[in-house]
């Protein structure tokens, strides 16, 4: 057997180190770029988002026979894997577009396409983004969860998203659509709430694992109404359309809900395309940054 020494790369992942800092920085430009260059986005105009601002895509399938022969042509399940893979590695940031474009795999269509062609230029410009590790913050696990409220135009589902971290570096996130339509806003965020605690506690245990032992993780929530849902062990007529399933919050133990403000909830950027500004501020509170 050989030492080939301290791994710098693997699965598409760049490896580097800064001992004397006692850091560690997860990317993959290299991989970024030969998705760029395979789908002849390496000469995409940069972008500041991978979504736009107002971004609303609907089933709208191929309808000429025009549309249909160039959506043949287009390679669009290959092109969002590829982002996906980015995606689940090391760039939570595409979390949303990714969930967004993924829909559609079925039947794309030209809008689709031109989505797909966008997020492409975030990651043009931001080859050299990814994870950070290590630093003087203490080692707790703490999560931020938020919901949209019927965000998909066709089902009219609403948005689940969290994103957890230790230490300040980010170590779980998701952002997918609820498996049913909820009634109000309050049972939106409630539903993510709960996905976000279950998380929060398979984390917990694994830390444990590890070595690293705490009584409770925390989970941060910017509704306050969910929070008191979570909280209130009384039923009520507006929580009986709720799930069973996702009451069980209400006498986890292990898991700690805190208020947050939207404007300091990094998983903002997780259930809806936001601005630049609101954007960069979600990546700097969540500790991604280029090396």
């Amino acid at each position: 057997m050989k030492d080939l020494g301290a791994a710098k790369k693997i699965l598409g992942m760049e490896i580097l180190r800064d001992r004397t800092h006692k850091k560690l920085f997860l990317s993959q430009k290299g991989y970024i770029q030969k998705v760029l260059d395979r789908f002849g986005m390496s000469t995409s105009k940069s972008i500041d988002t991978p979504s736009a601002a107002n971004l609303h895509l609907t089933m709208c399938v191929p309808q000429s026979e025009d549309e249909k022969e160039y959506m043949s042509r287009v390679p669009y399940a290959s092109a969002v894997g590829s982002l996906m893979y980015a995606m689940v590695c090391t760039r939570p940031d595409l979390a949303h577009a990714v969930s967004i474009v993924s829909r559609f795999m079925g039947q794309p269509g030209k809008e689709h396409w031109l989505a797909v062609k966008r997020i492409f230029g975030y990651p043009r410009g931001t080859s050299d983004v990814g994870l950070i590790y290590g630093g003087e913050a203490p080692c707790l696990v703490a999560g931020y969860s938020d919901s949209d409220y019927a965000g998909d135009v066709d089902s009219r589902r609403s948005m689940t998203s969290y994103v957890f971290t230790l230490g300040n570096s980010v170590i779980s996130w998701k952002a997918t659509l609820q498996p049913t339509v909820t009634l109000s806003t309050t049972e939106a965020e409630y539903m993510a709430l709960t996905e976000a605690a279950k998380e929060g506690i398979w984390l917990k245990g694994l830390i444990s694992d590890l070595g690293l032992h705490h009584d409770q993780a925390t989970v941060y929530c910017d509704s306050l109404s969910a929070i008191c849902l979570a909280k209130d062990q009384v039923h009520h007529e507006r929580t009986k359309p709720i799930d069973v399933r996702y009451h069980f919050l209400r006498n986890e133990k292990r898991i700690q809900v805190k208020k947050v403000g939207t404007a300091d909830n990094p998983a903002d950027m997780f259930t809806k395309p936001v601005p630049q500004s609101k954007f960069k501020h979600c990546l700097d509170l969540l500790n991604i940054s280029s090396c």
